[in-house]
């Protein structure tokens, strides 16, 4: 998807990370959380079950959350108007918070199994790992696009600054 990012031009590129992702992640994770519940509780007692697997969407709703909006009050705002001494601070922030975000996909791709369904698995736990999926390969296209590609571009700048 990154041949329709606007990579060279980082106003752009901020106003298209909250477009395409902050707004779809945000209707991506809440059906999510519940068809988790659905699958933890109809299928108690299995083999394959992804127990805890809905706590753990829901606590990086909330995580998300809170990240997606110091991007969009805080951080994208300053590199619009192209960036400011200090800004390197709140890039480490988001980095470490990306870190988090990334440890919590391992835990769920641990728990389900790298995504595996199990034999004679129902709709729901199918519809729930194709869109764990999607959500995964949305997630990690995101934070590629900002740790590799825009803020790089605002890291150098401060330390060139120096």
């Amino acid at each position: 998807m990154t041949d329709a990012a606007p990579v060279q031009d980082p106003a752009e590129l901020t106003r298209y990370i909250e477009a395409r992702f902050h707004v779809r992640h945000r209707t991506q994770l809440p059906p999510l959380v519940q068809m988790a519940r659905s699958v933890e509780t109809v299928h108690l007692g299995e083999d394959h079950r992804p127990g805890g697997l809905s706590d753990i969407l829901r606590r990086m709703i909330g995580e998300m959350e809170v990240h997606m909006k110091k991007e969009e009050l805080i951080l994208f705002p300053a590199i619009r108007k192209g960036g400011r001494p200090g800004i390197e601070g709140p890039i480490a922030i988001m980095r470490a918070d990306h870190d988090n975000h990334a440890a919590e996909v391992a835990e769920i791709r641990r728990l389900t199994e790298d995504l595996t369904l199990p034999e004679g698995a129902c709709g729901t736990w199918a519809a729930l790992y194709a869109g764990l999926e999607e959500f995964i390969n949305d997630f990690e296209e995101h934070m590629r696009l900002e740790n590799d590609v825009l803020f790089p571009q605002f890291e150098r700048g401060v330390a060139a600054n120096d």
